[in-house]
């Protein structure tokens, strides 16, 4: 069997998982979080938070949740790094630097899991377990409950309450990432990855020295880093590792995980809002744009050129041989066209136009199918700015699932489109200016900027992946990645809230013969090029110096 065709089989094999899980667990998602009844354990946590699941809330009092949970998150997993030298279980690791402590910690709570560290070199079993795998699951519980929270602004009308965020949280949390993430993790270890709270051990003596390695609760951590679709690696070559990472089956069985959730989400959406068309139609959008994605960069890694290629089969500079140019080329895109940010190859080893594709992948939003709530979310967005261009060509006021898109609600939309493309641009153009961040450059020339435009892509959308030549490692690109990160999350959570509020309060309008069909072929169409043409005007200037640049000279 040649590459390609194994590549294609494995595609199509994980398009038939994936449809195989889309309808039972987009169905349970719209029950939990609809549900009034509350299981034993969720009232236990209640009570010890001290909240009342009952309460609905209108936008402002979910928001004050959102990021009072948030920054809590922040300052405890800060100060638990902080102190790890005191910690047991810390495995002789120092304490973690205060630049670096608040970039991981701005991460992992922010979904982000960009990693400046390397990881089985730097973190304890304390903080790895306690700190950082209990963020991978909480932050991607939040992502989940304000787009659940949009979704409610749809479905509701005549009032602002957008349900109730504690009660959010906790379900997301105990109904479905922690089962979910229970079963992954026994078929990770079944396949090789390793579950323990082992020491550090010699494993070999080689010629100027000896190379250790240190266990670790690493399939339990990688199962919820790929549902959670959060990214971070115990190990440094994370889930290129061996540890995380054993074989072909793995690698596809965690990129699964990684799209389960985001693209089951348009269902549960569908089902809240009294319309299964109206999911498909999201689905569908989401699913041009991954499968023209992965079809493009599939092609870039094996247009192969020269004798070195044609025996390798394609571009395996930086992949692994066990996956694979095909394995590989499909991981690169599901984790950068979500929030993931995990890697099983090494991006910047990827040839000039597949590095490009990482990038644009990101530079969309991250909504095919995107992060975990955050997907669908921005998703949603771009469809209301779909709508509002096709009610500008017509001359009509744009409607949008009995909902009417007006000044106030197309602002929120815009403001939340413009935030992260201007996090981007003006902290990579600070970067440049500068004399010290671009030290840090491992290369020179397109690929050397490349590497400086990926990092701030990766922070400020929340994704977590880098180009590894850049060394992100000093005090400039641990403050401003971090501030990137957090700006990059809350921010438009606050324009995605707002709107949510907004829309709820408003009374349904009835379709007529004008009305845009939103769950119809035309309209998918038409929210694929925009999301296409939106991304292509904000970053064509950025990726014209670096990876086409790059990619037209090679």
């Amino acid at each position: 069997m040649g590459p390609v065709l194994a590549g294609v089989l494995q595609l199509l094999a994980l398009i038939a998982a994936l449809a195989l899980a889309y309808r039972p667990l987009g169905d349970y998602m719209a029950k939990v979080y609809s549900s009034d009844k509350h299981l034993r354990v969720e009232k236990w946590i209640y009570k010890g938070i001290g909240a009342n699941p009952n309460t609905e809330m209108r936008w402002p009092a979910y928001l004050r949740g959102v990021l009072a949970f948030s920054a809590v998150s922040v300052l405890f997993l800060y100060l638990l790094q902080r102190f790890q030298g005191s910690l047991p279980g810390s495995l002789g690791f120092s304490s973690i630097d205060p630049d670096q402590a608040f970039n991981t910690a701005a991460s992992f709570v922010s979904n982000t899991n960009w990693q400046s560290y390397y990881g089985e070199q730097a973190m304890g079993h304390v903080v790895q377990t306690g700190g950082l795998a209990v963020q991978n699951f909480l932050s991607a519980s939040v992502g989940i409950a304000v787009a659940v929270a949009l979704v409610r602004g749809f479905a509701r009308s005549r009032t602002g309450e957008l349900g109730n965020f504690w009660s959010d949280l906790v379900r997301g949390t105990v109904r479905i990432l922690l089962p979910i993430s229970v079963i992954a993790a026994i078929v990770l270890v079944a396949c090789g990855a390793i579950q323990n709270f082992s020491g550090i051990h010699e494993v070999g003596q080689f010629t100027g020295g000896s190379q250790q390695w240190n266990g670790g609760a690493v399939a339990s951590q990688e199962a919820i880093k790929e549902l959670g679709t959060n990214g971070g690696g115990y190990f440094n070559a994370n889930s290129a590792h061996p540890f995380e990472n054993p074989n072909a089956f793995s690698n596809l069985f965690e990129i699964f995980l990684i799209l389960l959730i985001p693209f089951a989400l348009t269902r549960t959406f569908g089902r809240m809002v009294g319309s299964l068309r109206q999911g498909y139609a999201i689905l569908a959008t989401m699913v041009t744009i991954w499968i023209g994605f992965t079809a493009l960069m599939m092609w870039t890694e094996f247009a192969h050129h020269g004798p070195a290629f044609d025996i390798a089969g394609g571009a395996m500079e930086g992949k692994e041989t066990r996956f694979g140019v095909g394995a590989s080329s499909i991981f690169a895109v599901a984790t950068t066209l979500t929030s993931t940010g995990a890697v099983d190859s090494f991006h910047s080893s990827f040839t000039g136009l597949g590095g490009g594709i990482t990038m644009l992948g990101m530079q969309l939003g991250e909504i095919a199918p995107g992060g975990t709530g955050s997907g669908l979310y921005g998703m949603l967005i771009m469809a209301i700015i779909a709508v509002f261009i096709a009610g500008l060509m017509v001359g009509r006021t744009p409607e949008y699932l009995g909902k009417k898109i007006g000044t106030r609600e197309i602002k929120f939309a815009a403001c939340y489109i413009l935030i992260t493309p201007a996090l981007v641009l003006v902290f990579t153009a600070a970067a440049m200016a500068l004399p010290t961040p671009g030290n840090s450059m491992t290369n020179s020339g397109a690929h050397g900027f490349s590497e400086i435009l990926y990092a701030y892509t990766s922070a400020s959308n929340n994704n977590g992946s880098a180009f590894a030549g850049l060394n992100a490692d000093t005090q400039w690109f641990n403050s401003t990645l971090g501030l990137a990160m957090l700006l990059g999350r809350f921010l438009p959570m606050v324009f995605v809230l707002a709107l949510a509020g907004s829309l709820a309060e408003q009374k349904p309008v009835p379709a007529t013969a004008g009305t845009l069909r939103t769950e119809k072929p035309l309209f998918t169409g038409l929210l694929v090029g925009a999301i296409l043409i939106i991304t292509g005007l904000t970053y064509f200037p950025a990726l014209a110096l670096g990876p086409l640049a790059e990619g037209l000279a090679s």
